[in-house]
């Protein structure tokens, strides 16, 4: 099974994330996570990266692309995979949609988790990392918006976006996110 996470900043994603791969045996490739360990260990992608992740703006397409080919050529990749954080926007949905075609893979369903703004906002600030300042959670949100919610229509033309509510407590929502992968397996 291959499947894709798209939602806003804040609305669960790594969360749910956790208990999809604990329940599914799918490989959790989650960019947010690789880019992160890749500032940290200042490689020359993770260092333009940070200039990017520092400003709220995404990182540029060639750079995801990058990190999201390496971890599907992988063996842990083949069984299944889901995309946490990729793709963020057209382009990277066309890019992974072609790669995965090559492979004879393509994806089986597009997760939205759909928050409103006003929780997301609160729920980013009590995080606490150190680009979650209200200025950058405004930038982040506004970039959301701005690119990766175009998704939402792609993958709604393509027939295979299913859009969960991500209000609610975590096994709640978990409790949809479920019903519809079970429709998978």
């Amino acid at each position: 099974m291959r499947v894709v996470f798209v939602g806003p900043p804040g609305a669960g994603k790594g969360t749910q994330a956790e208990n999809i791969v604990r329940d599914y045996g799918l490989y959790h490739l989650s960019t947010g996570d690789a880019l992160r360990a890749a500032v940290k260990a200042q490689t020359p992608i993770g260092i333009k990266a940070d200039e990017y992740m520092k400003a709220g703006a995404l990182v540029p397409d060639e750079v995801v692309i990058g990190v999201v080919v390496d971890a599907l050529e992988g063996e842990q990749a083949k069984s299944g995979c889901l995309l946490d954080g990729f793709p963020r926007t057209i382009p990277q949905a066309e890019a992974l949609d072609k790669i995965l075609a090559e492979k004879n893979a393509p994806l089986d369903v597009v997760l939205e988790l759909s928050v409103p703004d006003e929780e997301l906002f609160k729920r980013l600030a009590s995080r606490g990392r150190a680009d979650d300042n209200p200025e950058v959670i405004k930038q982040r949100l506004v970039a959301y918006h701005g690119q990766t919610e175009p998704l939402v229509g792609y993958y709604t033309k393509s027939g295979i976006l299913r859009k969960i509510d991500g209000l609610g407590t975590v096994e709640e929502i978990y409790d949809r996110i479920k019903t519809v992968l079970d429709e998978y397996k």
